[in-house]
């Protein structure tokens, strides 16, 4: 009995495999072809989840040798001082404070040697009855620099220059030409040597506080007068052997503006 023969395939055609689904690819890998693009879409396709996903940001190389620009400096917010407008109100505060004080002073000092010189005037009312009237010259004006000749010593009136000494006190020895004229005006002159240091203190005083043009005090030196004063106005002459404050004030508030150009007194 032959045997059966085994079945074979032989004369068969082969069995035919089936085909591998294709992958879609994106666009760029279709394009290009490369092998990174093709990976990308491989990757993705097994894990679609990862399609939208933002790509890491990578930090690109500088090309070739070039060099980072320099950043710029720190610049640190200006530094601002604290307020100062208390300070400065106090400041101003003390200035004005001082201010007051020192007006109040002076206004003091000045009623205080004003007080001082009316008492004094009192009491050399009666000195006055000792004061020389003298003829009166004349108010001509002669040229500048002439030579004049005077009656009197010191003069009380007479031709005069057309300049005159300002009222205040003096170290040095002024014109009689032009301290003539300032008698005329109305201001009392009066002339001093050694006198002694109370003396000159009180002139220098009285010749401060009488600065008028028409009723100030002219003090100038004269020499060989010695410890004596002697005290002018137009026309009037006192002389004090020795300092006397309170007969030489009296004669100042009688005779200072009262002369006969202006009289204002």
């Amino acid at each position: 009995m032959n045997p059966r023969p085994f079945p074979t395939n032989k004369g068969l055609p082969a069995p035919s495999t089936p085909p591998r689904p294709e992958i879609p690819l994106p666009g760029r890998a279709r394009a290009t072809g490369s092998a990174l693009a093709i990976k990308e879409a491989l990757t993705m396709s097994k894990n679609p989840s990862n399609r939208f996903a933002p790509k890491a940001a990578t930090r690109k190389r500088p090309r070739g040798n070039r060099t980072p620009s320099p950043r710029a400096p720190r610049q640190d917010p200006p530094k601002t001082s604290p307020p100062r407008r208390v300070a400065g109100r106090w400041v101003v505060a003390a200035l004005a404070a001082i201010g007051l004080a020192y007006g109040g002073w002076l206004g003091w000092h000045a009623r205080q040697a004003e007080a001082g010189f009316e008492a004094l005037v009192a009491q050399g009312a009666a000195a006055l009855g000792r004061v020389e009237i003298g003829a009166d010259a004349g108010r001509a004006h002669s040229s500048l620099g002439q030579d004049l000749r005077y009656v009197s010593s010191p003069p009380t009136s007479g031709t005069h220059w057309p300049d005159w000494v300002d009222a205040g006190f003096y170290t040095a020895p002024q014109p009689e030409e032009k301290l003539v004229h300032s008698l005329e005006h109305g201001n009392v002159v009066v002339y001093y040597d050694r006198p002694g240091e109370g003396a000159l203190q009180a002139l220098q005083g009285w010749a401060a506080r009488f600065r008028g043009a028409w009723d100030g005090l002219v003090v100038t030196p004269v020499a060989g007068l010695g410890p004596g004063v002697i005290l002018t106005a137009w026309n009037k002459t006192l002389r004090l052997e020795r300092w006397d404050p309170s007969a030489a004030a009296a004669f100042v508030d009688t005779y200072r503006g009262r002369g006969p150009e202006n009289p204002v007194r």
